[in-house]
């Protein structure tokens, strides 16, 4: 869809910025007619009304956006749905100490995401908004871009996006910004030795594959992003009931949520050697799917038992993770919608990080409230490891019992991840089950705008 944004407009109406601890003295600075007009509309000047002011002629001459007062980029995504169509301009400046305007326009335009795909008849155009002056044009579209094409990934229908189109689209992306990618597919896996990718994916009839693109010189520091690409999850032979398999298109949104930061990262062309690795697989069921208690070899040489099926998110990002983690990058990101004990523990709308490396979680952290993109951080509790054991293998897939599941997920990746590498994983929902200012329904890049600021300042205080 086209972003809703104009360069310039002789016709454009103005959107004024009222603080909340000033609504009452502006309200009362309004002519009686304005002022009755607007307390007939129910609102009550807190944070995120959105008032549209009528002209003489009975058309709408402009509009208030009623901010805390120290605003959030969030507090400016409402105005993509509640205003009528239309050209706006913001008339006046946001409070000092406060987002600036390209953070304003990224919320306002990841507000206006529609998904219309299959829709017949598609909605009718939104308000408009000129870029203001002070904006940076370019960065703000090339995050609502990403963010744009990994919501379109995770909410397409998995008919339409299995491994193939997951590939298609990772290839598309490299064509734009001159990316070298390979994909290796179905039973060049096992050639290749990426085992487990191979054996979660071959008992559906579209091939599994590892999805690999690397982009920058090779001088530069390295940074590699990992996404879990399970394209649908049917649990395998240790079948989900069907309302747990109700939303699994959204399986593979670890993968579209670090497509989104490499569109991000290359666009801003940061000096990185960046790689991306996706493990790209449907758990299906058929007569050769992997079976309960089947013992695995992975990459790393290391053997696992099947405790589960339906944990397979971990078994293939653990090929990838080896192969990421071999060429000691500076830092290692995987996104993941890893767990159900996750979202139990956070909710849906806050990630879990763990992190083998403080000063890479504090990073994450300290970017994720700064451009109000949150998550929380939680243990890599050594103590459980040995929840994972196995009498006939190096380690089980998963933990008698269930407690802990988020950490004890996490701490199987870590055995793969070398103590040496920083190194981040994301356990996310990928999902905004409700719309919200700027996030409407439908797939989400949970993490994507903290990751990238996160790998940004991190560069820049090397250079």
């Amino acid at each position: 869809m086209s972003l809703p944004f104009v360069d310039r407009s002789s016709s454009s109406l103005p959107v004024q910025f009222v603080t909340q601890p000033k609504w009452r003295l502006w309200l009362k600075e309004q002519s009686a007619a304005r002022r009755g007009w607007i307390e007939s509309t129910g609102v009550s000047g807190s944070a995120g009304d959105v008032v549209v002011l009528p002209g003489r002629d009975g058309k709408a001459s402009g509009a208030v956006l009623v901010i805390p007062a120290t605003p959030a980029l969030w507090d400016f995504g409402g105005l993509a749905t509640r205003l009528p169509a239309g050209t706006w301009r913001f008339d006046g400046k946001l409070p000092s100490g406060a987002v600036s305007m390209t953070d304003a326009m990224v919320a306002i335009g990841l507000g206006a995401w529609k998904f219309e795909r299959y829709r017949s008849k598609k909605a009718k155009q939104g308000p408009r908004f000129v870029w203001p002056e002070s904006a940076d044009k370019a960065r703000a579209t090339a995050m609502i871009e990403a963010i744009f094409m990994a919501r379109d990934l995770i909410t397409t229908p998995s008919s339409d996006m299995g491994p193939a189109e997951l590939a298609a689209a990772a290839q598309e992306l490299a064509k734009a910004h001159k990316a070298r990618i390979k994909v290796i597919v179905g039973d060049d896996l096992l050639k290749q030795n990426y085992p487990m990718v191979h054996a979660v994916g071959r008992a559906s009839t579209r091939a599994p594959r590892l999805i690999d693109l690397v982009w920058g010189k090779e001088s530069d520091p390295k940074v590699t992003l990992v996404g879990k690409g399970v394209c649908f999850d049917t649990g395998g032979l240790d079948l989900k009931p069907a309302t747990g398999m109700l939303n699994m298109k959204k399986d593979m949104g670890g993968a579209a949520t670090v497509l989104a930061v490499a569109a991000m990262v290359m666009a801003a062309k940061l000096p990185v050697r960046l790689r991306l690795l996706i493990p790209a697989v449907e758990n299906s069921v058929s007569g050769n799917a992997f079976r309960p208690l089947d013992v695995v070899p992975t990459r790393k040489g290391l053997s696992v038992e099947i405790g589960n099926t339906d944990a397979e998110g971990r078994l293939i990002l653990c090929d990838a993770l080896h192969e990421g983690a071999s060429e000691k990058p500076t830092m290692m990101i995987d996104c993941a919608t890893l767990t159900g004990a996750a979202r139990v523990a956070l909710g849906t709308e806050l990630p879990a990080l763990f992190c083998n490396n403080d000063e890479l979680a504090d990073g994450l952290l300290a970017a994720g409230q700064a451009v109000t993109d949150p998550m929380w951080r939680m243990p890599l509790f050594a103590g459980y490891k040995r929840l994972l054991d196995s009498r006939v293998a190096d380690l089980n897939n998963v933990s008698a019992g269930g407690l802990g599941g988020a950490i004890t997920a996490a701490l199987y990746l870590q055995a793969f991840v070398p103590d040496d590498v920083p190194w981040a994983h994301f356990d996310m929902g990928a999902w905004n089950g409700s719309s919200r200012p700027g996030r409407p329904e439908g797939g989400e890049a949970q993490a994507a705008r903290a990751i990238f600021a996160t790998i940004e300042k991190r560069i820049s205080s090397r250079t």
